[in-house]
């Protein structure tokens, strides 16, 4: 019986992100939820209990799960493999690695901390497309109507989230399968290789999901596979 696959996007971003791939999947037979957290990044620490929690709703009647974490979500993937209560497997796409007692700000590269903490809003930092300039942001997604609809979703998150330490979790030793999308994950990628875990890298970016979900999918069918043969729990 195939496990059901849970697509968890990064708090800074929205659902939209894995909506198409988590499509083709349900094409290729897997059962997928693609829980929206925008919300609940919004209703203040502790952030990533809460996280978890909401990811882990629509798969909380057992059964065999793959977490498929993007960006961000990564840190997120062990907290919310605890809230799980059957057999849980974890796929990194383009992912932070865990950091357990460390929060975004100790993990995440400097130079964008310091970009932040620099743009920040009060207590929140701006939404994720202005991070970066019009015109990168639209080589990332070119089709206009992609890029309405993911950022429409974005929302405004609050500093304190990337200020929270990750919790220490019961499920950080397994091994687990990683997706390298882009270039600056290739330090997540040689970490998980080093860990014994499996690892695809593509040429790709960072966003690749929203305009290549069918290539996406096939890779992390792949992924689900081979974290099946290694016994990964």
């Amino acid at each position: 019986m195939k496990p059901t696959l849970v697509f968890v996007h990064s708090p800074v971003v929205g659902p939209s992100t894995w909506a198409a791939t988590a499509n083709m999947m349900r094409h290729k037979g897997f059962r997928c939820e693609v829980p929206d957290l925008t919300e609940v990044v919004s209703m203040g620490p502790p952030f990533y209990q809460k996280l978890a929690a909401a990811a882990a709703r629509p798969v909380s009647g057992g059964g065999s799960v793959v977490l498929i974490g993007h960006s961000a979500a990564g840190s997120l993937l062990p907290a919310i493999a605890d809230a799980v209560p059957g057999p849980v497997r974890a796929i990194f796409v383009d992912a932070q690695l865990p950091h357990p007692g460390q929060s975004w700000f100790e993990t995440a590269p400097a130079p964008l901390c310091a970009q932040l903490r620099e743009m920040a809003e009060g207590d929140a930092v701006p939404r994720y497309h202005e991070w970066f300039s019009p015109r990168a942001f639209e080589r990332a997604l070119p089709d206009a109507a992609t890029r309405r609809r993911f950022v429409a979703e974005l929302p405004r998150v609050p500093l304190a989230y990337f200020e929270e330490p990750a919790p220490v979790t019961r499920r950080l030793g397994r091994k687990w399968a990683y997706v390298r999308l882009s270039p600056a994950f290739d330090h997540a990628a040689d970490e998980a290789a080093r860990r014994g875990w499996w690892v695809a890298r593509r040429e790709w970016d960072h966003l690749r999901m929203l305009t290549a979900p069918d290539a996406v999918a096939d890779v992390v069918a792949r992924a689900v596979a081979a974290t099946r043969l290694d016994g990964g729990t």
